[in-house]
């Protein structure tokens, strides 16, 4: 691709903004080598990838790529047989953390039903996960400086006898310091070190009353930092403890630099598909902010954009700009007034057809068209060159020679004022040559023009369109509208009158235009006049096309809206069946409790009152029964029993009872069943055998329910970029589901920034009755940025 054409449309500036989007220098590195490409299937390719990104990215939010490091260095001081340091290792482990949150992401997108991104998906397939040398880093590391006790048991040991030793000398020299007879000759009562020993200050005077070693002596010479000889064996003991100290902990970051070693292959792999990644959402993240769209690559080199904005234009201000061509015509010549709508077309185009064959979405409507072409050339701009000696139309010549000297078919090629910058009469006359010559190569051009021959042209010249950028006379302002078919038209005496100028120097003026050219203006300005009618009509036939679309949306929310009345009448039905059923049941709960207290103060009369319940709770069962009509309430089983057998325990559904069968089913299908201490006839219909081990599956089941989704709980929640009230209410639901997950930690990401967020997050976890503890992250896990909770 023609370097002058990008630097010219300002393709660079896509390429920056697209950088600042990465999350490491490696993704950077790879969105800064971008370029056009002219294969069509790997522009598809690259476009599918930018898709999937910006898909990922409004389902599942940003994904945990913070943490990706340049690590080859380290690889290869591993490789050689070096020793990496505390930092160096650390930079390992933050890269397997990455592969590893990676994997995760993707496990729970595809968990919650977004599984088409088979490009992002192999990538991360394709990622090796090393746990095991990540956790042993992690835990013998506890920063860039600092080896943890955890690392071995003999470093923790080594140091154990560290800090008694220490103990044991520091003990030492506050008897010497605290006693009478040294007192007077200490110049301070203080214990000190010099060259890693503990020392005393002895004025110099002194010196023979203080035996021991004189390691150091103040500037002035007047103090002396002297070692007693009671803690030279001492110190000599500490001395040798720190040399076991670091000769352990080089043996510690030797061993894991031989695991890293082992595994330095698969890890340079992870970073090399980590950068790719990080450069596909880079991508995506532009085109979520652009509001863009993946465009249809087209194999004839057909343009098609519908409602195209300039990149670097404001959205909320910019005006969209419908562009076609390469199907009924090749050549479109923008010709009207230089108001600054026709440059910004050209631009708009050749930018978004570079953006497309680089891979990234372009500013438009969905089904934008964009053909892929092998070479793009742009002559926009005034380039006089000054050093050259070149006049403006030089400059512009000697560009349009090297663009015909280069141009091939299948070309896209960009002129702004062709022709202009010398005689307009010959200046048309070039124009026209060039705009015909490639014209009959079959080569897609769009030029910009204000001159009227080159209106001319494109009205008479089969496969060139003219076209227009609107202009309102009456606020002397384009409105940036692209009309295609319609010359522009100049409007010079127009605007000359509306800014004041005499009425008879403009009639002077048109007199001295030819009357063939004041015949042509006039005919633009009526098919002008008409297109504006035309657009008005439009405008209304649009308006009622609206007004029937919103009416039959009102219709079809108004039947919904009945619809939904219905269901909760029915539902509402339900309820009422159900509470009478409940207390049908509390009464016939009541009427045993009474048989029973009958039955113990009355023994004599206790058939006969038994009776009386019997005929009261038959009585009650039949008017609940005969008040639910048939199609509020169906207590039918919803199966059929078959072979049922005398004992066997069944539920009897319109008492929500279980019983067990005494007589099968007579004639009428009726089954007695002994509930309790009645007996009573129900139909066959009614009854379904007893399911207490289906039940216990089916407590199971949901508890197993329950407990995978709380085990799909992530253990971190990442707060960038929320006011401090919507950080804590996302914050308050995570905590809550963090919980019942069973975490025993979890990561609050909340970034550095100025610091309200991290002390409100504080502020809230300090008193929640879920959380035991809190901290804030150490080297690897993102410092101030991070706040680390650990549960109760």
């Amino acid at each position: 691709m023609n370097e002058k054409t990008l630097r010219v449309l300002e393709f660079h500036k896509i390429i920056e903004k697209v950088m600042d989007k990465a999350e490491s220098q490696l993704g950077k590195d790879m969105v800064k080598d971008i370029r056009p490409i002219t294969n069509l299937d790997e522009v598809e390719h690259l476009q599918n990838e930018t898709k999937e990104s910006l898909s990922l990215l409004i389902k599942k939010g940003n994904p945990p790529l913070f943490g990706i490091f340049d690590i080859s260095r380290e690889l290869k001081m591993a490789e050689i047989g070096g020793s990496l340091t505390p930092r160096n290792l650390l930079k390992v482990s933050d890269s397997l953390r990455v592969s590893r949150g990676l994997k995760n992401f993707l496990k729970e997108a595809k968990e919650e039903g977004a599984t088409n991104y088979p490009i992002i998906q192999g990538l991360v397939d394709s990622l090796r996960v090393f746990k095991d040398i990540e956790d042993k880093i992690n835990n013998a590391i506890v920063n860039e400086e600092e080896i943890s006790d955890n690392a071995s048991s003999t470093l923790r040991n080594i140091r154990r006898q560290i800090i008694n030793k220490n103990e044991s000398i520091r003990s030492k020299l506050n008897s010497i310091i605290n006693s009478q007879k040294y007192k007077k000759y200490l110049q301070d009562g203080i214990v000190t070190m010099r060259e890693g020993r503990y020392v005393v200050p002895i004025k110099s005077e002194n010196k023979r009353h203080f035996g021991g070693i004189v390691h150091d002596q103040s500037s002035s010479g007047a103090t002396l930092f002297i070692e007693p000889m009671a803690v030279v064996e001492l110190n000599n003991e500490l001395r040798e403890l720190e040399i076991k100290e670091r000769e352990e902990i080089e043996r510690i970051l030797k061993e894991l630099t031989n695991m890293v070693a082992q595994q330095s292959e698969h890890i340079r792999n992870n970073q090399s598909i980590l950068q790719r990644i990080d450069c596909i959402f880079a991508k995506g993240k532009y085109a979520l902010e652009l509001n863009a769209t993946k465009p249809v690559l087209d194999q004839e080199s057909y343009i098609n954009i519908k409602k195209a904005r300039h990149p670097f234009l404001n959205l909320e201000e910019v005006v969209p700009i419908d562009v076609y061509l390469g199907k009924d015509f090749n050549t479109l010549v923008i010709t009207g007034p230089n108001t600054g709508g026709k440059t910004v077309t050209l631009k708009t185009v050749g930018l978004l057809t570079l953006m497309a064959q680089s891979g990234f979405h372009i500013p438009a409507d969905f089904n934008s068209q964009i053909g892929v072409f092998d070479k793009v050339f742009a002559d926009i701009g005034d380039e006089q060159s000054i050093e050259q000696s070149l006049s403006t139309f030089s400059s512009h010549m000697t560009n349009i020679v090297n663009i015909l000297d280069e141009v091939a078919p299948n070309s896209l090629v960009l002129f702004d004022e062709l022709g202009a910058g010398t005689d307009p009469t010959e200046g048309a006359a070039l124009a026209m040559a060039i705009l015909d010559h490639l014209l009959k190569s079959d080569i897609r051009t769009i030029a910009t023009t204000h001159y009227s021959q080159l209106k001319v042209y494109a009205l008479t010249t089969e496969k060139v369109k003219n076209a227009s950028v609107e202009f309102d006379v009456e606020t002397l302002s384009p409105t940036y509208k692209l009309l295609i078919g319609v010359p522009g038209k100049s409007n010079a005496f127009e605007i000359s009158s509306r800014l004041g100028l005499q009425d008879y120097i403009i009639e002077y003026a048109k007199s001295l235009v030819s009357k063939e050219n004041v015949e042509f203006e006039d005919v633009l300005q009526a098919i002008d006049k008409d297109r504006k009618a035309i657009e008005e009509n439009r405008f209304e036939s649009e308006k009622l096309k609206d007004e029937v679309q919103r009416l039959k949306e009102e219709l079809v929310k108004e039947k919904e809206r009945t619809k939904a009345d219905r269901d909760k009448i029915i539902i509402k039905a339900k309820e009422e069946a159900r509470r009478i059923l409940r207390e049908a049941k509390a009464e016939s709960e009541g009427i045993i409790d009474e048989l029973k207290n009958i039955s113990i103060e009355i023994e004599k009369d206790r058939n006969r009152k038994i009776n009386e319940a019997k005929e009261q709770l038959k009585s009650s069962l039949e008017e609940v029964e005969g008040s639910l009509s048939e199609n509020i309430l169906n207590v039918k089983s919803g199966e059929k029993i078959r072979n049922l057998k005398v004992g066997e325990t069944v539920e009897v559904l319109s008492l929500n009872q279980k019983g067990t069968v005494l007589e099968l089913p007579d004639e009428n299908k009726n089954v007695l069943v002994q509930v309790g201490i009645m007996k009573v006839n129900v139909h066959i219909s009614t009854l379904r055998r007893s399911k207490e081990v289906k039940d216990d599956k089916s407590k199971t089941s949901t508890k197993r329910i329950i407990l995978s989704k709380s085990s799909r709980v992530n253990n971190e929640i990442d707060l960038r970029g929320r006011t401090l009230d919507e950080a804590l209410l996302e914050l308050d639901k995570y905590v809550d589901d963090a919980y019942i997950a069973g975490l025993k930690e979890a990561y609050i990401i909340h970034g550095k920034g100025t610091g309200v967020l991290r002390e409100g997050i504080k502020s809230y976890i300090k008193g929640h009755k879920h959380i035991k503890s809190f901290r804030s992250g150490k080297y690897g896990e993102g410092g101030n940025g991070v706040t680390v909770i650990e549960f109760k």
